[in-house]
């Protein structure tokens, strides 16, 4: 097996072609790039880098590339058609979206059974994961902390309905044997979740050794602090491919598949007397029904109708995003002069 078939290439990918590569790290604008004569460091050509639009489109950790070698360094040419990409807005007023992996099979969520535990960040998680076309599992980390392990569980029942979840710890190694038979030799695995919540001790324990830094998160109120600070690409003994990625205190929404994280209440609407009920005040609301019959947590609508506000934001830009909200706040832009005038009349008087 040459370098290449260790880090995931098919014969989909080309496999004839003798300037393919995979990036396996980042570093600002410079790339690890693995090859089938190995690993050298790469950047993008000058004309790629005009040719690209968006920053989403740049180079990632995962992407297969084709590269040109010259003297000491790669340069990269062209970034091959990626089978699922991982993506977030970007810190920051700008929406640029950032990448987080590229060309996964399996993305797991991690999540640590102590303050951390949050239904409704699962929720935004899956929302994104959903859309990049990789499948979620949800790994619940440090069990061993834990005194109400059940009663979380059932907490995500209608969140991750038809999602396998995974309860474990490094401590007792409880789940772990499971959690590895979902990492296949040649299959890219990456590991998202919030700072602190153990995912590089995770990848440490398939390694069989401590390569991947960690830290205890802060006894105070559970927060953890960033440990790995860029994204890389690793081969496990099994022969599995694993991305670990920086811990995200914010998940912020580029893209995501509401429709499919929320499939419960995708349903439920169809009986909506109206199509376009907003499950808010509507009569013959179905899923206000739901809530009130009990069999749809009040919270879940909550989060719904906020990652739905979120993705359809995103999808607009700046001057449309500003109207949005003036029309969601003031219902037009002639009522918010309206109001404007009104308070500056209040004012002279």
């Amino acid at each position: 097996m040459n370098n290449l078939e260790k880090y995931g290439l098919i014969k989909e990918n080309n496999q004839t072609n003798q300037n393919l590569g995979r990036v396996i790290a980042q570093h600002r604008d410079l790339y690890q790039v693995v090859t089938n004569e190995g690993v050298l460091e790469a950047k993008v050509s000058g004309k790629l880098r005009y040719q690209l639009e968006s920053p989403i489109e740049f180079p990632a950790v995962g992407d297969w590339v084709e590269l040109e070698t010259k003297i000491d360094i790669g340069v990269i040419q062209k970034v091959l058609p990626r089978k699922s990409v991982l993506v977030r807005e970007s810190s920051g007023s700008s929406s640029k979206g950032q990448v987080i992996a590229s060309n996964i099979e399996t993305i797991f969520i991690c999540m640590s059974l102590n303050h951390n535990f949050n239904p409704r960040r699962v929720e935004r998680f899956l929302t994104i994961v959903w859309d990049s076309g990789a499948t979620p599992v949800v790994v619940l980390t440090k069990s061993d902390q834990c005194d109400d392990v059940e009663e979380k569980l059932q907490a995500l029942e209608d969140v991750c309905f038809g999602i396998k979840v995974i309860v474990c710890s490094v401590i007792d190694e409880t789940g772990l044997a499971e959690l590895q038979t979902l990492i296949q030799p040649q299959q890219t695995v990456a590991f998202v979740g919030s700072s602190g919540v153990g995912k590089s001790s995770l990848i440490n324990h398939f390694l069989g050794q401590d390569l991947l830094e960690t830290k205890q998160i802060r006894g105070s109120d559970d927060k953890g602090r960033h440990t790995t600070t860029s994204r890389e690409m690793l081969i496990l003994p099994n022969g599995g491919i694993v991305i670990d990625t920086p811990g995200m205190r914010e998940l912020q929404i580029l893209t995501g598949d509401v429709s499919k994280t929320f499939e419960d209440i995708t349903e439920l609407a169809k009986d909506c007397k109206f199509r376009d009920c907003t499950h808010q005040n509507e009569p013959g609301c179905a899923v206000k029904k739901a809530i009130d019959e009990g069999f749809l947590d009040a919270d879940r609508l909550t989060s719904y109708l906020k990652l739905q506000r979120e993705v359809s934001y995103s999808q607009l830009n700046s001057r449309q995003l500003e109207n949005q909200k003036i029309n969601q706040i003031f219902g037009s832009k002639k009522a918010m002069k309206q109001s404007r005038k009104h308070m500056q009349q209040i004012k002279r008087r």
